[in-house]
């Protein structure tokens, strides 16, 4: 995989945290599991950070997604641009431009294993919560 971040400084809403985090955060408070951010602005221009994570089930990916939504628009106030795939639930996308929100039921994340693909992107380090 590629590097590791510390900070991933850029994406940031209007109040100072990085939108990576806030969904990181969120996705953390619905036990979203195998969360990995990676930062893409040196090796695309479509978005600059991605969040992936599993959920275990369809409704706990939905309530993951669920989170993420309510707490970007509250503590960022942004909504998606485009949501796809929340009735199935096997792969749940969210654009929100900067940060592409991708929650995977654990046989997706697998086949697709976009960190395989995104290998060139540096791997953000978690930053510990609270």
């Amino acid at each position: 995989m590629g590097n590791t971040l510390e900070s991933g400084a850029s994406a940031f809403s209007a109040t100072e945290t990085p939108t990576w985090q806030i969904a990181l955060r969120a996705a953390e408070s619905k036990q979203a599991r195998d969360i990995i951010i990676l930062d893409l602005r040196e090796v695309t221009s479509f978005a600059d950070f991605f969040l992936i994570c599993t959920g275990q089930n369809k409704p706990q990916i939905q309530a993951i997604w669920d989170e993420v939504a309510m707490q970007m628009k509250k503590q960022a106030g942004e909504i998606p641009h485009n949501v796809e795939g929340y009735d199935n639930a096997g792969w749940i996308l969210g654009d929100y431009g900067d940060l592409l929100v991708h929650i995977f039921d654990p046989e997706k994340r697998e086949y697709y294993s976009l960190e395989r693909l995104w290998r060139h992107a540096t791997t953000v380090a978690l930053p510990p919560a609270g």
